[in-house]
């Protein structure tokens, strides 16, 4: 059952400039593939992994099960997952995930973004978008993006948005093999009454 008083429909593109983001589906498969595999070093040292050992390597294998498992999520209401665009072309992956309603109504966003778009204003602009899409279209209410402290880039990202540092989990997520801590940046509806993209004033793209 969903988590939410409502359905969460395929969400429809969203647009500043040269930079998207639109709901994830089945034609988006092999263009991830091929970015997660290009970019397996660069993507390597940020990405989850099991406790125990095994799953297969990112782009290793065909998407299409994981797009379908993913759908399926936002159709219960879980999380919502959306392609990266630049100038159109799917240049990464963004979700909300963890939705929560009741008293609650949050969630959590993850990224990852390939290299040879890295610079663009392309994550920023992209998270401010689902930020936005999330206070409106979702109706939540807070947001949170948990972030290592060694992700130089990841952290200049919520630097820019002005989400605020909550603290610090320690060893949150099991990442690249080990145990990692975490630092926490959350931002509410009621500190961008005006949307998130508005108040990043995104870049000139």
């Amino acid at each position: 059952m969903s988590p939410l008083p409502y359905a969460i429909e395929m969400p429809p593109a969203r647009y500043f400039k040269r930079i998207g983001i639109r709901g994830l589906r089945a034609k988006d498969a092999a263009p991830l593939r091929a970015l997660l595999t290009e970019n397996r070093s660069w993507l390597q040292p940020w990405e989850a992994t099991y406790p125990s050992g095994g799953g297969a390597v990112p782009g290793s294998q065909p998407l299409g099960p994981m797009v379908r498992a993913l759908n399926r999520q936002r159709r219960q209401g879980a999380g919502v997952a959306f392609v990266m665009l630049y100038d159109d072309e799917v240049v990464g992956q963004l979700s909300l995930s963890d939705i929560s309603g009741g008293a609650l109504r949050s969630a959590s966003i993850g990224y990852w973004v390939s290299q040879h778009v890295a610079g663009r204003g392309v994550t920023p602009t992209s998270v401010a978008l689902a930020i936005d899409y999330a206070f409106t279209e979702l109706r939540l209410h807070r947001i949170e993006i948990c972030i290592r402290p060694e992700n130089i880039a990841s952290l200049r990202v919520v630097e820019k948005l002005g989400l605020r540092f909550e603290g610090r989990r320690e060893k949150y997520i099991h990442i690249d093999g080990k145990w990692c801590d975490h630092d926490t940046f959350a931002v509410t509806a009621e500190e961008v009454p005006e949307g998130m993209l508005a108040r990043f004033g995104a870049p000139n793209t």
